[in-house]
């Protein structure tokens, strides 16, 4: 039998064989000139997904001082990502001023980002800080902010929506659509359609002098004719 017969009578597996062997020759060329795998910074297993119930959250500040501080009956956090979902959240934010009561608030639903510097907060949405007396002296009343659709950075005490915006400052009141606020230093500004009623000033009233009396001398003139 030739070699030609033979190869010909046998042209299907010795396809097959050939076909595995460039194969591996193409892989092994794959292997030697790509690139080396990129390092993997996660440091143990990958975190999972978590669901909890009544969650209470503390963010804390560089020098280790509680700051941002979330209620939530029902927190979510999704596997990959690790970010925060609230339902119902309530939070508190500290006062960067010494004496200076804490700012509260609730919202429908709430979103955390990883690093804790961003707050979204979606739906009704009230803020609320209680009256206190400043470092001067001076009573605060109590301040009340009703919007929606808020994104705050609590680490800077700063917040901005562009949706309606009613604000209450004891006997004050302002509405405007859109607002943006830095609750360091208690700046609060309008962005359009801007509307403030400030409460009358109550009237000064000054005691009436009475009028001197006359001498009784000058009086029994009066009535003398000549």
């Amino acid at each position: 039998m030739s070699l030609r017969r033979y190869l010909r009578d046998r042209r299907l597996p010795l396809a097959t064989v050939l076909l595995a062997v460039a194969g591996g020759v193409i892989q092994l060329l794959l292997w030697w000139m790509g690139p080396a795998p990129k390092p993997n910074d996660v440091v143990g297993p990958p975190r999972s997904g978590y669901t909890l119930n009544n969650a209470r959250v503390t963010e804390y500040n560089l020098d280790g001082k509680p700051g941002l501080r979330v209620q939530s009956p029902h927190l979510e956090r999704r596997e990959g990502d690790d970010s925060l979902y609230l339902n119902a959240p309530k939070f508190q934010m500290p006062a960067k001023q010494a004496g200076a009561s804490d700012w509260q608030g609730e919202a429908l639903y709430g979103w955390v980002n990883k690093a804790g510097t961003l707050l979204k907060l979606q739906g009704p949405v009230t803020i609320y800080r209680p009256a206190f007396t400043d470092a001067r002296g001076i009573v605060q009343p109590e301040t009340s902010i009703h919007t929606s659709e808020v994104t705050a950075w609590p680490k800077e005490n700063r917040m901005a929506t562009a949706e309606p915006t009613h604000v209450v400052q004891g006997a004050r009141t302002m509405d405007g659509i859109g607002m943006r606020a830095s609750l360091n230093d208690n700046h609060l500004e309008l962005l359009d359609a801007s509307h403030i009623i400030f409460p009358p000033r109550a009237r000064k009233v000054f005691p009436t002098r009475p009028a001197p009396a006359r001498p009784a001398s000058a009086a029994a003139g009066d009535g003398q004719t000549g």
